[in-house]
């Protein structure tokens, strides 16, 4: 069975939360923070990712995030997957970083957004043992960013808040509307156990419900558009000027290099329907580990080689309907 469809669409606002592996720490230290901080850079420039407010939190982030593209899935997969490649390398360590898929919570930023930065910036000090005392020394957060005692990276989005503030002197304004604490809706919405999928009015959850099940069956009805397994290995086989074979049997010993199977594991995982088993079965990969450990290698060889990430960027744009 594939995954849940994501609702997607252009121009959709998400909160978006992830954290660590049996509530481990993901960020021990600047490094840390600043590498994760990279990866939301990278995001917004490669794939249009839009941060309009975030807050790192030792062994969790939330994020206020818009995506002009319709392109979530994209967008985390490289937050998540490059975060945890330099995570690991920084802590000498190797494996899963993340207990799992990121959640996401589509949200009606016209009703909602305002709230929604409120609930992310107060995060260090609504908690059993606040972290600062004054939100504004809190450095790994967008809150001193928005009220003006640290330089907003260009990245970050904060007009959305500043216009739903609607305040003439918004450094202040801001400022004195996250002292006033969680409104009752927003603290409720966020207390319960297992949060909705969608932070909104009615009438906005019953259209997206709506729409999504239209999207459902487009999705269904053109399953076809979407290149299959097959298709990308003979691709990739082609630009590389290899055999399938040599990209689907894994090279024997250590350290053996194997980039177009790499390339070919991270488009199946990409653009192909099919399960993680189903891929890991067809490169006769015993576990499905096996998929990131690759496209983990293949990730960190793009980043200094421009020649194999032009060649993934082509694939990728030859293989996408």
């Amino acid at each position: 069975m594939p995954r849940p469809v994501r609702i997607n669409f252009e121009g959709a606002y998400y909160h978006v939360m992830n954290r660590g592996r049996g509530r481990q720490l993901i960020f021990h230290g600047n490094d840390y923070y600043h590498s994760f901080l990279t990866c939301l850079k990278e995001a917004n420039e490669r794939f249009g990712l839009e941060v309009i407010a975030y807050c790192m939190m030792g062994n969790h982030y939330h994020l206020f995030v818009k995506t002009p593209f319709a392109n979530l899935d994209r967008c985390m997969r490289h937050i998540n997957g490059l975060y945890t490649q330099r995570y690991n390398r920084l802590n000498k360590t190797d494996g899963p970083l993340f207990r799992g898929r990121y959640k996401a919570i589509l949200v009606e930023a016209d009703a909602y957004g305002l709230h929604l930065s409120r609930y992310i910036h107060r995060n260090p000090i609504d908690m059993k043992r606040p972290l600062v005392e004054r939100l504004e020394d809190y450095p790994w957060s967008s809150y001193p960013c928005y009220i003006n005692k640290a330089g907003s990276p260009d990245w970050l989005r904060s007009d959305l808040v500043y216009d739903l503030l609607g305040a003439k002197q918004r450094y202040a304004s801001y400022a004195q509307y996250v002292e006033l604490g969680l409104d009752e809706e927003t603290r409720s919405f966020y207390s319960k156990e297992n949060q909705a999928a969608i932070l909104g009015g009615a009438d906005f959850v019953n259209r997206v419900k709506a729409e999504n099940e239209e999207r459902r069956l487009l999705i269904d009805l053109h399953q076809g558009n979407f290149p299959n397994i097959k298709e990308i290995i003979n691709a990739v086989a082609k630009a590389f000027g290899v055999e399938a074979l040599e990209i689907t049997k894994s090279r024997q010993g250590r350290g053996s290099e194997n980039i177009p199977r790499w390339v070919a594991l991270y488009l199946c995982r990409e653009l192909s329907q099919a399960t993680l088993k189903t891929i890991a079965g067809e490169f006769s990969i015993v576990h499905i580990s096996g998929i990131s450990k690759a496209v983990s290698k293949l990730q960190l060889m793009m980043e200094g080689n421009q020649v194999i990430e032009d060649s993934v960027r082509v694939l990728y744009q030859q293989l996408t309907p």
